[in-house]
């Protein structure tokens, strides 16, 4: 007889809620850079192609790596790590 599978663990959970804010991130990142390379586009004259590509670029990867570390902030705090590593930190030390 088939064993079931086991129930996901919590850190399952926390890395598939993870890559789900992290492509919803991505997302925002290149709708941000599209609209930093349509600024960048409107109004000017000549643009060499290398100017639109590194500033596509730039722009997409500064808004992933930022908001890809505040996601993991999130969701360090929401883990209870935090807590635990304060409390055990402000502990009183008999005198």
């Amino acid at each position: 007889m088939p064993k079931p599978d086991p129930l996901p663990g919590p850190r399952a959970g926390t890395v598939r809620r993870f890559w789900r804010i992290f492509r919803l991130l991505a997302a925002l990142s290149a709708a941000v850079a599209a609209i930093a390379v349509v600024v960048v586009t409107m109004g000017a004259g000549e643009i060499h192609a290398s100017l639109i590509i590194a500033t596509g670029l730039g722009v997409f990867f500064t808004m992933l790596l930022g908001s890809g570390l505040m996601a993991l902030m999130f969701l360090s705090a929401s883990s209870g790590h935090d807590v635990a590593a304060n409390e055990s930190h402000h502990q009183k030390e008999p005198e």
